[in-house]
């Protein structure tokens, strides 16, 4: 299986290898390239990376999967943890920079204007490797503290403090509750891979959240009853 193959002169892969490098279900790797692509948010960069494409299956069917240059790669595998995964992640790069100096050395300007656009296409692509890079890189050990500490005091705030009846009864579930919907809305096995381009929407994901109809009223009635007995108490 070739990692990365040529396609209108540009160095791809495809959803169907990236899904059996890195042994996921192939269905899972295009939901996730679809929701980048249909999300509002920068969209309109989203569709560069990634281009639809078809292949047969062992039946014979057409079935659809997904072209990606290095930036869609990048954005697609950046999730993917791991000994086994950081080896494909590698051999993954190799492969781009092996078919990425084919594809230049096929190309090889021959007049002053042609070298002149070469080379501003060269500083283009490193002037957007960097901006890739500072999007795709994941937060720094700094903010990823400041991640916890925001998200630790928000549920203590919303359990009622750590003397509440809902911090000593259900202070795990809402704690668990917290942090799976965070790393669910920002499509992250850890809060500690997430981006870096994304710190500032995790500080006001934390700010916002409340936890479910359900949940508040259960954390109310708690500490509801502890106001009503230590009322008693001291009656």
């Amino acid at each position: 299986m070739d990692l990365v193959i040529m396609k209108d002169r540009q160095a791809v892969t495809t959803s169907l290898n990236l899904a059996e490098s890195f042994e996921k279900e192939h269905k899972n790797v295009i939901q996730v390239i679809e929701s980048k692509i249909q999300s509002a948010e920068n969209s309109a960069h989203y569709k560069k990376m990634f281009a639809l494409g078809s292949y047969k299956d062992s039946r014979g069917r057409e079935q659809k999967m997904y072209f990606m240059n290095r930036d869609g790669w990048t954005f697609i595998a950046v999730g993917f943890t791991g000994k086994k995964a950081d080896s494909f992640k590698l051999k993954y790069i190799d492969a781009f920079n092996e078919m990425e100096q084919v594809i230049r050395r096929s190309t090889v300007p021959t007049t002053i204007e042609d070298m002149m656009i070469y080379q501003l296409e060269e500083m283009k692509e490193v002037k957007t490797d960097v901006s890739m890079l500072k999007d795709t890189m994941r937060i720094s050990g700094q903010q990823e503290y400041e991640i916890n500490q925001k998200g630790k005091l928000k549920v203590v705030d919303v359990l009622g403090g750590k003397e509440s009846a809902a911090y000593s009864r259900i202070g795990k579930k809402v704690f668990s509750r917290f942090w799976s919907e965070f790393k669910r809305h920002f499509m992250v096995p850890r809060y500690g891979e997430l981006p870096r381009l994304k710190f500032d929407d995790a500080i006001e994901f934390i700010d916002l959240w409340l936890p479910s109809t359900e949940l508040r009223l259960e954390i109310k009635q708690l500490n509801r009853q502890q106001k009503l007995f230590e009322g008693d108490f001291n009656e």
